[in-house]
């Protein structure tokens, strides 16, 4: 795909990304220690220069802050809130040819995305900041989906080893991660959403104060999912790696026991 491409007038191809979604396929249904793809320079370098001039500074937009024992970080979901080159990046990876693909490379039929970017958007990390390794929400309660996939887009040029900030992909007993993805410039993720599929950057970042990990993150779902992967609807599960405490609060350990209803009714009842 060419790099010279004007970043608001980008559209996938379907001639480039059928042939790369065939034969990254059997790699992916077959990847450990879950299915996944790790793809560079999918997209041209131009679209996500674009998306970098604009990208917001934490003072500039009104981002969502998580800053507790798993997770610090920023994130951003609200498009009014980004530039043009972004809304139309976004608003490529959410049309058919790019769903088209998806559905090419991991075998999963019916993908729909989320127009809201629940819990994705925009991400970025600073100095400090991490994320504890943890398996994701596997329900949209506003779509009434099941969520399949993840994408993540990094935008991170010149990034140093040194600075951190992996994507782990661990085991399903939690005592190595298997896959270790660097977050640099142009790298796509693509990983099937289950609630074993454990991942995270868990250590803090080493990167400069004026730095941060910066990346895309984009959801995708389906009306049912296969019997074998169906458990009650669960926010995010955190893990503790070996030798690791996380600290959960009583009401996060109980989220994937408890059914949806009854946490709802509790929910409502203390409001």
């Amino acid at each position: 795909m060419s790099n010279t491409t004007e970043p608001t007038t980008f559209a996938f191809d379907p001639a480039t990304l059928t042939p790369i979604a065939e034969t990254l396929h059997p790699s992916f249904v077959s990847a450990q220690p879950f299915s996944h793809a790790v793809i560079d320079g999918l997209l041209p370098d131009a679209v996500l220069d674009a998306v970098l001039d604009e990208f917001p500074e934490p003072e500039q937009v009104p981002w969502q802050t998580f800053d507790q024992a798993t997770e610090v970080k920023l994130a951003l979901a609200d498009t009014t809130q980004m530039g043009v080159a972004t809304r139309n990046l976004f608003a490529e990876c959410n049309g058919h040819v790019f769903i088209d693909f998806l559905e090419q490379l991991t075998g999963i039929t019916g993908l729909i995305p989320d127009p809201h970017y629940s819990g994705g958007g925009l991400h970025q990390i600073r100095q400090g900041g991490f994320l504890k390794v943890h398996a994701d929400f596997n329900r949209n309660k506003r779509l009434q989906l099941d969520r399949r996939l993840n994408v993540l887009i990094y935008l991170n040029r010149d990034w140093n080893e040194s600075y951190g900030g992996n994507l782990e992909l661990w085991n399903l007993d939690m005592t190595a991660a298997e896959q270790t993805v660097a977050p640099v410039f142009n790298r796509l993720v693509v990983f099937a959403t289950t609630s074993t599929a454990y991942h995270g950057h868990p250590d803090p970042l080493t990167c400069p104060t004026d730095r941060a990990r910066r990346s895309i993150a984009l959801y995708y779902y389906s009306n049912g999912r296969p019997s074998v992967e169906v458990e009650r609807a669960h926010s995010t599960l955190f893990q503790a790696r070996p030798g690791e405490v996380v600290r959960r609060s009583a009401r996060d350990s109980l989220r994937r026991w408890v059914p949806e209803p009854i946490r709802d009714w509790v929910g409502s009842r203390r409001r």
